[in-house]
């Protein structure tokens, strides 16, 4: 018998079948799926196994990224084989929907059961199910509000001050056709949630400078308590100096100017985090005390994050998420923003908000603006579209807006025509040969933030010198990995004499957190570096810059897990811009390699990039996207998209 007993009295191994084992599950996808079957009701062996397999399911794919399982392309995935014959051959769904439904483990959204089922098929483990219908109720409640309110005052709009501010802010410029940022600064006034998308370049941290002041006069002397937050210590970094140096740029009063945040801070710690727990201080029972929460790079948010701040904030305090969706999504389940997006197609809003941009923004011409299919939704969202970084010669530009729509082939061709010096094509072929080809990048990449430790420049320089160039990789693993690239490196700068790596903790090891401590308050993602600390004759000590922009130093014997990081896959550096980079593909192809990795990886450079790999891989890669499973985007968007992301025809199996 098996560890635990069952209802039928035989072994789980006689229930589900021999192949489903680890070949599929993981260990943990089967204990729980064992512990529903013990859990369930069921009549016989046909039964069992269609909870049993549906709970393991669920559980693969919640791991895998997704917030719920569809199950027609669950059955779709596994038809042909063998061992899952009998959960293929009904179309309809009713015996599953029936088995499922009188099992006592699975329930209808508004259940409390370990198993929600709804309506359109979509099976998600309870949890997820209600960071998703938290989040949803958040939103909905917030569009097309009927009054403003700014802190718990319920205001009436100054529309005249907020001409002239859009006037202030925003100087006419002929060769525009349309100010985007005006729109999303008027969009932010008038919507409690809103949405700024943009690609790396497009001002999103401009806007979020200039829509606060427009919040604050609107405010007329109101004490509002706002947060600048972000997905990690790295962003938060960005954000807080963006804010700073474009909140003084503008022609506002010096109290607005001083009410805006100096310093920005992580998610983690806006909510209070509890060391050992995933439940922070601040939630639906003690709310946040802010009027404004904005939340920089958006799109590393996953879903259960975004829901426990979204339940931590008070009934009238307003959220602007600002982020590129067409980033990699995050780590952990969900693509929230990119679900909160809809299907990518924005700047189309209702005809009474387009009627009302009109009376703000003057002589505008708005008149080819399309109108949305969605006015709750559409109203609140806005794409920023010129490019302040790169120039229309620009081949980053080019390159990553082809690879966003999964052109490869125009990608390639830009990569490698003589046209474009900012960017460059390097075929991956002998590992021997490609190093040695980029020995004088390495070198000189590393090459003055090593010789500024050697020679006792100001902390600051230092950082800001290991920001100039970086090397991404795709994978972890392999010759091309972030492990091997690392030790090449340090091999290459040993040679050049800029290191000596005779001891774990050498100076000028550049390190980077990868397990959170939340009594150093350092999270997984933080970059420090090895260096002499003169205070200590001399000792090694770990220098971290923090969101305040105060370096703290900490013994190397204290540090939680990290590892060096003269290179960083492409997830980790999200958040992060260098002035050059290096991004490094694959000789093998992987399914974790898809048109948003290469996307983030090519954008995370602000004056120049080289990419490595091979041909054919990088085409299949260019055409391989994402897909994540949830119900957010179907919620929020209902009626107005069709995704490969949705669960296919599911309202067809639901009835």
């Amino acid at each position: 018998m098996s560890t635990f007993e069952n209802r039928l009295g035989m072994p789980y191994e006689e229930i589900i079948g021999n192949d489903f084992n680890e070949q599929i599950f993981s260990e943990l996808d089967l204990q729980f799926a064992r512990l529903m079957v013990r859990l369930a009701a069921h009549a016989n062996r046909n039964e069992a196994r269609r909870i049993f397999f549906a709970a393991a399911s669920v559980s693969r794919w919640t791991g895998e990224g997704n917030v719920c399982l569809c199950l027609p392309r669950l059955i779709k995935e596994f038809e042909g084989k063998e061992q899952a014959a009998d959960f293929s051959r009904t179309t309809d769904f009713t015996d599953w929907r029936q088995t499922l439904e009188n099992s006592g483990v699975v329930g209808k959204p508004g259940d409390f059961k370990p198993i929600i089922l709804d309506e359109g098929l979509r099976l998600y483990l309870y949890r997820y199910w209600e960071y998703e219908k938290k989040l949803i109720d958040f939103i909905q409640n917030r569009l097309n509000p009927k009054k403003i309110c700014l802190g718990q005052e319920e205001l009436a709009l100054d529309k005249p001050l907020l001409q002239d501010t859009l006037k202030r802010l925003f100087p006419r410029q002929e060769a525009e056709y349309v100010d985007w940022g005006k729109i999303a600064v008027t969009a932010a006034v008038l919507n409690p949630f809103c949405v700024i998308s943009g690609s790396p370049g497009t001002g999103k941290t401009t806007t979020i400078a200039k829509l606060l002041i427009a919040l604050l006069e609107q405010g007329k002397g109101r004490t509002l308590r706002i947060s600048l937050a972000a997905p990690t210590g790295k962003a938060a970094i960005r954000l807080q100096e963006a804010v700073k140096k474009n909140r003084d740029l503008w022609d506002c009063a010096d109290g607005l100017k001083a009410a805006i945040p100096e310093s920005a801070t992580t998610i983690h710690r806006l909510l209070g985090s509890i060391q050992g727990s995933p439940y922070f201080r601040y939630n639906s029972s003690r709310l946040l005390p802010e009027d404004i929460i904005v939340i920089d790079e958006a799109s590393m948010v996953d879903l259960p994050l975004l829901s426990k701040l979204v339940q931590a904030m008070a009934p009238h305090a307003r959220l602007i998420l600002a982020g590129d969706k067409d980033q990699l999504a995050s780590v952990e389940a969900g693509t929230a923003l990119g679900d909160i997006c809809g299907n990518g197609i924005l700047n189309r809003f209702s005809g009474e908000f387009i009627e009302k941009l009109r009376s703000y923004l003057g002589d505008d011409d708005l008149s080819q603006i399309p109108q949305g299919v969605n006015a709750g939704m559409s109203d609140c969202i806005v794409e920023l579209q010129k490019n302040y970084r790169f120039g229309r010669n620009s081949g980053i530009a080019q390159a990553s807006r082809a690879v966003k729509q999964g052109n490869g082939k125009q990608a390639l061709a830009i990569m490698k025509s003589k046209s474009y010096t900012d960017i460059q094509w390097i075929e991956l072929t002998n590992r021997e040969i490609f190093y040695r080809e980029l020995k004088n990048d390495i070198v000189l990449g590393f090459h003055r933030y090593l010789k500024a430790i050697a020679h006792g420049k100001a902390l600051v320089e230092i950082f800001d010198a290991f920001e100039e160039f970086r090397i991404l990789c795709a994978l972890r693993e392999g010759p091309f990995g972030v492990d091997a690239v690392n030790s090449y490196v340090e091999r290459i700068l040993l040679r050049e004499s800029l290191i000596r790596p005779d001891a774990r903790w050498y100076i000028g090891r550049p390190i980077m957190v990868t397990r959170n401590d939340y009594q150093l308050h350092l999270f997984n993602g933080d970059v420090g570096v090895i260096m002499p600390d003169m205070e200590e004759n001399g000792q090694p000590r770990a220098f971290f810059r923090g969101a305040d922009g105060y370096i703290r130093r900490i013994s190397p014997q204290r540090l939680p897990q990290h590892e060096t990081v003269y290179a960083m896959t492409v997830h980790k550096s999200q958040g992060s811009e260098f002035d050059r980079v290096l991004l490094i593909l694959s000789d093998w192809d992987s399914p974790l390699i898809t048109r948003e990795l290469i996307y983030t990886g090519m954008t995370r450079a602000k004056t120049s990039v080289k990419i490595a790999g091979n041909e054919k891989l990088f085409l299949a890669a260019a055409s391989r996207k994402i897909s994540r499973v949830s119900g957010l985007r179907e919620a929020l968007w209902s009626g107005g998209w069709e995704s490969e992301d949705a669960c296919p025809k599911a309202h067809n199996y639901a009835k």
